[in-house]
């Protein structure tokens, strides 16, 4: 899945990601960073993550724009085809 930070307390390890899809709110899970990139979180920061069995956001990584299909960006297949005269 992949959402936006909402919220995010360094000191608490609590926030907020917000899924792109419908909007729908879910809490970081305890160990949402853990093994991850990600020491700090900002708002708006655009992530991916999953959902764990208590519906919390866990694994949270990077993705780009081309990764999240975010509208207005090319499919990544487009990116990584060589132009025709490069052949």
């Amino acid at each position: 899945m992949q959402g936006v930070i909402k919220s995010y307390d360094p000191s608490h390890g609590d926030g907020v990601v917000v899924r792109d899809t419908d909007l729908s709110e879910f809490e970081l899970g305890p160990e949402a960073l853990e093994g991850s990139v990600f020491r700090m979180l900002r708002q708006g920061q655009r992530v991916q993550f999953d959902l764990d069995d208590r519906n919390l956001a866990v694994d949270l990584r990077l993705g780009s724009e081309v990764d999240m299909t975010t509208p207005g960006f090319p499919p990544e297949a487009a990116l990584v085809e060589p132009a025709p005269e490069a052949l």
